[in-house]
């Protein structure tokens, strides 16, 4: 006879708690280290340059208008520069981060 997913469940714990064994470690208890940040980091930009050209393509498949007129209307926004300077280095960071963090890993 087969059991139910909850009879077994039931049965791993009490196994698990009669015999004192421990449970998986949970992230709380490591410390945070340079090399975790930087695997966390890493993935963090990987996911999100995917992301931004997963969006651009769809944006240029989809969107009515050619590039230079999106980019002449964010122009005659008058930004300032230090709104655009960050905008570029909020665009360049994750690509220059990513490449350079692989090419060390590679290493």
């Amino acid at each position: 006879m087969g059991t139910t997913a909850r009879e077994e469940m039931s049965r791993f714990w009490e196994k698990n708690s009669k015999s004192n064994r421990p449970l998986s470690p949970h992230v709380t208890i490591y410390r945070w280290s340079l090399p975790m940040a930087m695997s966390i980091t890493h993935r963090g930009t990987g996911v999100a340059l995917s992301l931004g050209v997963s969006l651009f393509g769809l944006a240029a498949l989809l969107l009515p208008e050619q590039f230079p007129h999106y980019l002449a209307q964010v122009k005659a926004l008058s930004l300032g520069p230090a709104l655009l300077y960050s905008a570029k280095f909020s665009l360049a960071f994750p690509l220059s981060y990513h490449t350079w963090n692989g090419i060390r890993h590679l290493v």
